[in-house]
């Protein structure tokens, strides 16, 4: 386990959490190895670190589940916005991990739900590209949509220097760092948004928008701001299924008129191969009787093996009918920045 804490350390510095990074090398170099927390990491049958079962963000989702819920004074006193010495911090997260052994126990067992609402930057450029090639009404399916709240990415507003995209009166407005030039702004109309998820959070029940909120780091309460936002406004619905499976239905709902938009952000990478050679057969399928008054697009933003080592998530769009390939430019996996240049490839 520390090693898969050190690892996850490094995500956390990485991506602006200076207090995630150090709580959680203070535990790797102070792990407990008694008890059943520590069990149930050791007796862990595959990788523990970030790249497969996240256990270390599952924890550190745990704990800060409890700050959230006001369960444990002591370990929120050591939470940001406070700052504490590292002694107090980590005596305050090994007391509530002796507390609260059972209820973190059962925390872990579920994988970490995160619903990141600045990725939809990227899909608001997108979608205004794409209108720009198909000016129709959009039908939208999103892939992996968790709570579900970069379903209503026509709701936020993308405002950079470079100008702005989306409703005069948005939920939120989002403003990554921007590098090219913004599409140009196409009339949106989404006339039906839907998306699956194997394991959807309920933004109406409270239980379940603590899981999503204590997945976002204690020292980002700019993230928490976001997020709230859109789930004010989150009326999308999401189906609990295989996403391949559900993707078959909804393309068979395409009406005439309507442009099909089917997208995912970091979710793609988490299908298993057989389920993304079916899902990526059927999509082309669709696109191969796809015509100008029923076109279909499909919108990526995940991650690559970038050969130029640029970091984040390559952002790609197919585009039917016939089958256009782009590389549409490269976006932080938290929508920090985006690196906008789409190239036909």
């Amino acid at each position: 386990m520390p090693a898969a804490l050190r690892t996850q350390a490094r995500s956390c510095h990485a991506l602006g959490s200076d207090f995630m990074g150090r709580m959680l090398v203070l535990l790797a170099d102070n792990w407990p190895s008694q008890g059943k927390i520590a069990e149930l990491c050791e007796g862990w049958p595959d990788d523990l670190g970030p790249n497969a079962a996240s256990l270390p963000l599952r924890l550190a989702g745990g704990l800060h589940a409890l700050v959230l819920t006001s369960a444990d004074d002591a370990l929120r006193a050591a939470y940001p916005p406070n700052n504490v010495s590292d002694k107090a911090l980590l005596d305050a997260v090994l007391a509530a991990m002796k507390r609260h052994e059972g209820f973190l126990i059962d925390w872990m067992q579920s994988a970490p739900q995160t619903n990141e609402v600045r990725r939809s930057a990227a899909m608001i450029a997108a979608a205004h590209w794409v209108g720009g090639e198909h000016p129709l009404p959009l039908m939208t399916s999103e892939l992996g949509a968790s709570a579900g709240l970069n379903l209503m990415w026509d709701r936020y507003a993308l405002e950079v220097t470079e100008g702005r995209l989306g409703p005069a009166d948005p939920a939120l407005v989002l403003t990554p760092d921007w590098k090219g030039d913004l599409p140009a702004a196409a009339n949106i109309e989404v006339t039906d948004r839907a998306g699956v998820d194997l394991n959807p959070l309920d933004v109406k029940d409270p239980e379940q928008v603590t899981r999503l909120l204590a997945y976002l780091w204690p020292d980002q309460p700019h993230r928490a701001k976001l997020t709230r936002a859109a789930i004010g406004v989150q009326s999308g619905t999401v189906a609990r299924g295989d996403a391949i499976d559900w993707l078959s239905d909804r393309l068979d709902a395409q009406p005439e008129g309507c442009l099909h938009l089917i997208y995912h952000t970091v979710a793609w990478q988490y299908f298993p191969a057989a389920a993304q050679a079916r899902g990526r057969a059927m999509i082309e399928a669709a696109g191969a009787v796809a015509t100008a008054s029923k076109p279909l697009a499909w919108f990526r933003m995940e991650s690559d093996d970038d050969p130029e080592g640029r970091g984040g998530a390559l952002l790609s769009l197919r585009l039917w009918p016939g089958d256009k390939h782009l590389t549409l430019g490269r976006a932080d996996f938290h929508g920090r920045w985006i690196d906008w240049n789409p190239i036909e490839t």
